[in-house]
């Protein structure tokens, strides 16, 4: 098992009134090591007892030559660690936490020879991003990626501008975005019907699923591809949140 460790948070950015996203230093000195769509998991300030203290996040960064991280968190109703992080006295810049990590099998495909289909709701995006980011900035070889965002309202949109300027600049990079309350781009509804539609398009053996996000989500996307007849292996998924 992994040690425990320190790091510090250097910046915090807050995108709407429930998502900030949390730049943190391992303080170790060395860069972090890790693989595309890994986590890493805090003993935070927020209950006498352990296990009632750990949370664990996705990291939305890409590996690089460097002990920094980007965090996307979100806050949960009445969620202990969200009263943390998104209380500006408890948690700013030069707080210091205990973390143990990169942990997780949910990591970029070895083999990117299929169509790959990512899935996400609200900051399930963070493992995408530290994918793709990867992929792209190292000019990895992939033969399609679509990208399918959920979010009620246009006002929860993560990483709007980024995805869309690498929709623009990458041929076989898709950037779909789903409101369940709103009209976006002339589509409203949620994740489901989307990107079904984008695998009917493609050959059924040909194509790959990974979903990050809730339970509900991944539940009833789980049933409804194994419906219809796309094999397990086929479908990857993270539970978030």
């Amino acid at each position: 098992m992994l040690d425990w460790n320190k790091v510090k948070i250097i910046n915090i950015e807050r995108l709407t009134k429930k998502t900030s996203i949390f730049w943190i230093e391992t303080q170790s000195g060395q860069d972090f090591k890790f693989t595309p769509g890994q986590f890493i998991t805090f003993d935070l300030p927020i209950h006498p007892k352990r296990n009632k203290r750990l949370r664990s996040y996705s990291i939305a960064s890409a590996p690089s030559d460097s002990n920094q991280l980007e965090l996307i968190i979100g806050k949960v109703p009445d969620g202990l660690a969200s009263a943390f992080f998104f209380d500006d006295d408890q948690c700013k810049i030069g707080t210091e936490l205990d973390y143990r990590g990169p942990l997780g099998v949910f990591t970029l495909p070895e083999n990117l020879d299929k169509h790959h289909i990512f899935i996400c709701t609200g900051t399930g995006i963070a493992p995408f991003r530290s994918m793709i980011t990867y992929l792209i900035k190292n000019k990895m070889a992939f033969k399609s990626i679509d990208l399918v965002f959920g979010a009620r309202v246009a006002n929860d949109i993560l990483y709007k501008e980024e995805f869309e300027k690498l929709a623009r600049e990458v041929d076989n990079f898709n950037f779909h975005i789903c409101l369940s309350r709103e009209e976006y781009n002339g589509y409203k509804g949620y994740v489901h019907t989307k990107y079904q539609e984008i695998a009917e398009q493609k050959t059924k053996e040909d194509v790959q699923f990974m979903f990050c996000g809730w339970r509900d989500m991944i539940d009833q996307a789980r049933q409804e591809l194994t419906d219809l007849q796309y094999k397990k292996e086929q479908i990857i998924f993270e539970l978030y949140g």
